[in-house]
Order: structure tokens, then sequence, then C-alpha cells
């Protein structure tokens, strides 16, 4: 399936271009935004991140164009501080974070992120870490795996679903993608397995986000990101999952805010003050047009930000 970057010209809208500025796309993906933000650029550079190798094969050779403005750096997002460092960059113009699973890597058989496939379950955005998705469901203890489907996936039926996991598993390792989602679907009551949505969606989510630890990462990177930016930078962070989006609101909120302290105190003692503005008190969302062509998008939403002076 073909890769469409999403809320394209609303997120490169929203970074406010300085031609000559430096950039930071955190999650490379299949370029689209990169090639976007690269072609805007005039001695401006484009520092380009995944934790995905083949991601970033992939991506050089759409934007060998644009190869002189753009650095390729096959990592985390949450060690963005440390790469700018080794970069002997102080800040930046601009970040963008697209939080989605890009669609080449969901269509990959050979990548086991989906259910609608069958395959080994590995699910690493990053294939030198150890911890798969095969791992998880045979080695976690059963309790671990109630709290990742409920924390992760939101899902209502999580203690039965895990159970259902430890039981079969101590049969025979469960090896295949087919195996998990017939399980998940087993472990559910009947009028449940009749939704819309298959019941294998939410764990194999929760599972994937475990793996490689995606709101973790999140946290950290947005922790860090207002200390990286230039006074008036703007951070634009595209999340797809309530779990995701409410991190980056929090995450928002609390750096927009000043003084912490007790309205009883006559004077702060605390110190605090706002390091960033929110640009976009609601988030911005995909419209229907774009929507129509990529389903994926309908999630979407944009949450942006500016470095205060």
């Amino acid at each position: 399936m073909k890769h469409f970057p999403v809320l394209l010209s609303e997120s490169i809208d929203y970074l406010n271009f300085v031609p000559d500025g430096i950039y930071v796309d955190g999650t490379l993906g299949r370029a689209g935004h990169t090639k976007e933000i690269a072609s805007r650029l005039t001695s401006g550079k484009l520092i380009a991140i995944d934790s995905d190798d083949e991601a970033i094969r992939e991506a050089g050779e759409v934007t060998k164009s644009f190869e002189d403005k753009i650095i390729f750096i096959h990592d985390n997002f949450r060690n963005l501080a440390n790469i700018l460092k080794d970069l002997s960059i102080d800040s930046v113009h601009g970040m963008l974070f697209d939080l989605g699973v890009s669609s080449p890597q969901l269509d990959d058989k050979s990548r086991g992120f989906s259910y609608m496939q069958d395959s080994k379950p590995d699910m690493r955005m990053d294939r030198r870490n150890t911890l798969t998705a095969q791992s998880i469901v045979n080695d976690m203890s059963e309790d671990a795996l109630r709290k990742i489907f409920f924390e992760y996936g939101e899902e209502r039926y999580s203690r039965q679903i895990a159970k259902k996991i430890a039981i079969e598993r101590a049969k025979s390792q469960i090896e295949t993608t087919k195996q998990l989602s017939e399980i998940i679907f087993s472990a559910i009551p009947a009028q449940a397995r009749r939704e819309n949505q298959h019941p294998a969606k939410r764990i194999f989510q929760a599972i994937r986000i475990a793996v490689n630890d995606e709101l973790g990462a999140v946290e950290q990177v947005l922790e860090d990101a207002p200390s990286l930016l230039k006074p008036q930078g703007r951070l634009c962070v595209i999340s797809f999952h309530s779990l995701e989006d409410r991190i980056v609101k929090n995450s928002f909120r609390e750096h927009s805010e000043g003084c912490t302290c007790s309205k009883k105190l006559p004077v702060c003692v605390c110190g605090k003050k706002p390091s960033l503005k929110i640009i976009t008190k609601k988030p911005i969302v995909a419209k229907s047009e774009e929507i129509e062509t990529n389903p994926r998008s309908r999630s979407a939403k944009l949450r942006v930000a500016e470095r205060l002076a």
C-alpha cells in the first residue's frame, strides 16, 4: 500500500519556515514530510530521525535531490537531546513528530505488525532491539499482559484475553500472528466478536506500544523539546490514538504554565516559568478529502506549540 503523509500541508505550514533554518523530522517514516520540509530549505538543514533502518534506506532513495540538505540519523527520537549534541547543534527552528506507524511497516508481512497477515509476531521498529511481540506474549506474566492490554489497548476484556493466552502458551509457544489473533478472538464474549472492529486490533496496538516503549519515547522527547527549540521555534506533533494525544496535550499544558505555587503564598517560590505557548487550542484534524484518499488519517490529531523567548 502506498504511504501518504498525514496532515502534510497543515503540519508544514505550522512550522513557520525559515529557509536557512535547522529543522528536525523526528519520525522520518517513508519521507513524505521530510521531502516537503527539505524542498523549502535553501541553506538550511533537516535532521531526519528514524529507528527503522529500512525507513532510512528507502528515504535516502526518494530524497536524493535534497541529499545535501538532510542528515539521516538511525536512532529513536527519544534521544533527540544527545543526537543534537553529537551534531554540535544547540537549538533548532522547528520539530515535527508524526507518531503513526507508516503504511509500509503495517503492510510488510515480515515485520509482524498486522493481525490481518500471518507471520512471526515481531513488531520492532528498531530491529537491533531484542524485545519482540513473540517474547512478550510467550514470556511475560499473565498479570503483566493484562496491564499492557488494558493500559495500552484500552481493552475491556484484557483479563480474559491475558488468561486465554497464558492457557494456550502453556500447551505450546505462540509463534504466529494468526495464532495470536485466533486466541484473542476466542477469549472474548460472542457479542463482542460481532463488532465492526476486529478484537485483535486493540491488542496488537498494545503489544506494539510495549515492544517499542512508544509512550515512554513520546514523554521523553516532549520533556526535552522545549529547551532544544530556538525562541519562536515550533513543535508540531501528530498523534493517532488517545493515549498519545493525552501525553501531548498534557505536556504542552505543563510547559505553557508558569508559577505552580499555592495562591495563598504572597510571592512565587517555585520559580517556574512557561517555556511554550500553545498555538492550537484544539487539535487540527484531517479534512474529508484527505480521509477519502487516506482513511488512516481519520484518527490523526495535530497539536502545535511555540517556544517562548
